[in-house]
């Protein structure tokens, strides 16, 4: 396992590229994602454009699309923080953009490294 790895396992802030500390966040596995999103506690965050969340999404998930410029405000608004935030995107990208906004509000979050088709692929369960 790397130190990277490790580190976000542990909740340790990791280093960019310029050497500055950015907190971490988890990167897990599709398996591993719908262990994590068993507990009722954990918020479902689909960080897609709404047509897409409506297309398909993950079952009891919320949508707030990270490309609006109005993305953190909403997700400020809206997520407690004393809650693990479990989100995705369609493929990994956009949602490791927002779990690290998130977490650098203080936000503990977990992020579906291979997203929405990822899921998909792995046949797990959909809602239209």
């Amino acid at each position: 396992m790397s130190l990277l790895s490790l580190a976000a396992m542990l909740g340790f802030p990791a280093c960019n590229a310029q050497g500055q500390n950015t907190p971490a966040f988890q990167s897990v596995d599709v398996n591993t994602f719908e262990t994590i999103i068993a507990d009722t506690a954990v918020i479902r965050l689909d960080v897609r454009q709404l047509q897409e969340f409506n297309e398909g999404h993950i079952p009891g998930a919320a949508v707030i699309d990270v490309l609006q410029p109005d993305f953190e405000d909403k997700a400020l608004a809206r997520l407690p923080k004393d809650r693990t935030i479990a989100l995705y995107c369609r493929s990994g990208r956009r949602s490791k953009k927002a779990a690290a906004v998130l977490a650098e509000n203080g936000y503990t979050v977990v992020e579906l490294s291979t997203g929405w088709l990822g899921w998909v692929n792995a046949g797990k369960p959909v809602e239209k």
